[in-house]
């Protein structure tokens, strides 16, 4: 029994794996853990959350792809099949917004309703939001330059991408802080150790988001725009428009996914760069190095650690047995640390160059808004580091109390 770490316990020969995932020592650096686990139990059974999951780079990026494992099961079992529990009643309105959420279904719904969305976020029509993201950017710079100092996360990287998301969906400006609190509460549930008051917060926050999104869809319906939620509306795919209930729940989801990630990784990004004491100026000094150190920051520092599937069959995995039913999970931000893939994997090189991260994931549940995720991180790292000469911490930053979501609490920076 191997116990690198005093809330780690790791049984290489069983691949048992004991870890207290509240434990600040782990969740505000993974990283040194992820390594012990590739070093003695790349794949390992999680005592505490009492489930299999998965490290190795080839292995999460395979079984990302593998249609034999999904990320809903009820389309092929039922509750009773499977012997899940009945829906908690006061999780009903979360429920309902997931329902059709494009985080959870499989074929033919995902591929129906991504087909509808998928345009609007092609890397084409995305590059065309450079000069109002880089507008944006500079504005909110402007706002705190003379000053001196800025906690980070309040007055930039909260706003930018928020801001940004709302108005291709076609939701004012105003509103960003309304859609952060809502989202906040709403990603909770998906949280490690969320409590009973997590659930019913999320649920509130479900319930007025929704409700907030049906009176947008009648004004649309009412009066069409050129945005994405007009789009979705009128759009048919093989004769069928969406329902309201679909409409609210891929609008739903493309707002919390479009920024509560990025939101994180500005953070994170800064973090990592100021953290390692190498000048900022070669990371951004074009396009190409530029595009190289934001996906080492995003292979350093993930913002979503995890990713669950359902196996949909019986199936094997590593000499594995998973019954239908069953549920694995990917630790994307440890596979990004694979020694057999990266290099001195928890070195930050922001020249790194040996092949693709998995922090947005792989397969048909792909993130996509990652090249919306990616253009707004090209330019806000470049532009703070240019405008703000002299950027340094001020204070050590506080990691956020939720494993797996990983992202400061703030960001305290000064020149």
């Amino acid at each position: 029994m191997s116990k690198p770490f005093a809330f780690l316990s790791i049984d290489a020969a069983s691949r048992r794996v004991s870890l207290d995932a509240r434990d600040p020592a782990f969740y505000r650096d993974p990283n040194p853990v992820y390594a012990a686990l590739h070093a003695h139990c790349p794949t390992f059974y999680w005592e505490e959350q009492k489930q299999w999951y998965f490290t190795g780079y080839d292995q999460v990026n395979a079984l990302l792809r593998d249609r034999r494992f999904g990320r809903q099961i009820l389309h092929v079992a039922s509750r009773e099949e499977l012997g899940m529990a009945a829906p908690m009643p006061h999780l009903e309105h979360f429920d309902a917004a997931e329902a059709w959420s494009l985080l959870e279904l499989e074929p033919p719904e995902h591929t129906r309703l991504r087909t509808l969305v998928n345009r609007a976020f092609v890397s084409r029509q995305i590059d065309r939001l450079r000069p109002e993201i880089t507008e944006l950017a500079n504005g909110l710079i402007d706002r705190f330059e003379k000053d001196g100092k800025v906690e980070l996360l309040a007055a930039l990287a909260d706003i930018v991408p928020v801001t940004m998301i709302a108005r291709m969906i076609g939701i004012p400006d105003a509103m960003g802080p309304q859609l952060l609190k809502w989202s906040h509460a709403y990603v909770r549930m998906y949280m490690f150790g969320r409590t009973e008051a997590d659930e019913y917060a999320a649920d509130r926050a479900a319930a007025e988001f929704a409700d907030y999104v049906r009176t947008v869809i009648a004004e649309r319906r009412a009066e069409p725009r050129d945005d994405l939620l007009t789009h979705m509306i009128h759009t048919e795919h093989k004769g069928q428009l969406l329902t309201d209930d679909e409409l609210i729940s891929t609008t739903i989801v493309l707002l919390n996914a479009g920024h509560e990630a990025t939101v994180h990784q500005i953070g994170n990004a800064v973090r990592v760069i100021l953290d390692s004491g190498l000048p900022p100026q070669p990371m951004f000094a074009d396009e190409k190095a530029t595009e190289r150190t934001v996906e080492e920051c995003l292979r350093i520092c993930a913002p979503v650690h995890i990713f669950q599937r359902y196996a949909l069959e019986d199936v094997e995995v590593e000499g594995i047995p998973f019954r239908r039913g069953d549920k694995v999970a990917l630790i994307l931000a440890a596979a990004n640390l694979d020694p057999r893939k990266f290099d001195d994997p928890l070195a930050f090189r922001p020249d790194r160059d040996e092949g693709a991260n998995l922090s947005f994931g792989a397969g048909i549940h792909f993130c996509i808004g990652a090249p919306l995720a990616r253009l707004e991180l090209n330019i806000v790292l470049p532009l703070l580091f240019q405008r703000l000469p002299g950027l340094r911490l001020a204070q050590t930053p506080v990691v956020k109390d939720v494993y797996h979501f990983h992202g400061l609490e703030r960001l305290d920076l000064e020149w």
